[in-house]
């Protein structure tokens, strides 16, 4: 059962796939800084997901910059029916530049105890592990230039100022988790 604005997030311990960025295994509390966590399910095939690269990417880099952890968890790695998400692939693309953890779901239990449903999907905690944002970057993932509205980064900029966020749970666009 998925877990709701408002409630604890659950924890995990996950391997890895980023040779340079965090451990060889990350648990919740290694993802969490002092101000909170972003985790976003996502994959390596999916367009959503492949349109949204740099706005992820732009995002670690504030979350960072804001006392955020944040980090990425390929929910279809387990998948064999795509080699594409594997957590080979997922190592190699790291090694090209990807900033930020990248965590394998060996056998999808976060995604499922997290009720993950698409990729990309995001998920905004604060300090103490509680859910605040649940859902999309914004409503045109696959082109940016198209989008009008700012989900995330709108719950962020609220939480950021400790003020209530808005609209805490938004319809997720993208692929479907691919589950096994």
């Amino acid at each position: 059962m998925a877990f709701n604005v408002g409630d604890s997030a659950p924890d995990f311990t996950l391997p890895n796939a980023h040779p340079s960025e965090g451990s060889l295994e990350m648990s919740l509390g290694d993802v969490m800084d002092g101000r909170g966590a972003i985790i976003v399910f996502s994959c390596l095939h999916c367009p959503y997901v492949v349109g949204n690269i740099g706005r992820i990417e732009g995002l670690a880099q504030y979350a960072g910059e804001n006392g955020l952890g944040f980090v990425a968890i390929n929910s279809n790695a387990a998948n064999p029916n795509y080699a594409s998400d594997s957590a080979q692939r997922t190592s190699e693309a790291c090694e090209k530049g990807v900033p930020y953890p990248f965590l394998i779901d060996t056998d999808q239990s976060v995604s499922a105890a997290w009720g993950a449903e698409r990729t990309p999907e995001f998920y905004l905690l604060d300090g103490s592990g509680t859910l605040v944002y649940r859902g999309r970057y914004d409503d045109s993932p696959k082109n940016p230039q198209m989008a009008t509205t700012s989900d995330m980064m709108d719950a962020l900029g609220q939480y950021l100022v400790g003020e209530s966020v808005q609209n805490p749970q938004t319809d997720s666009i993208g692929c479907s988790v691919k589950w096994i």
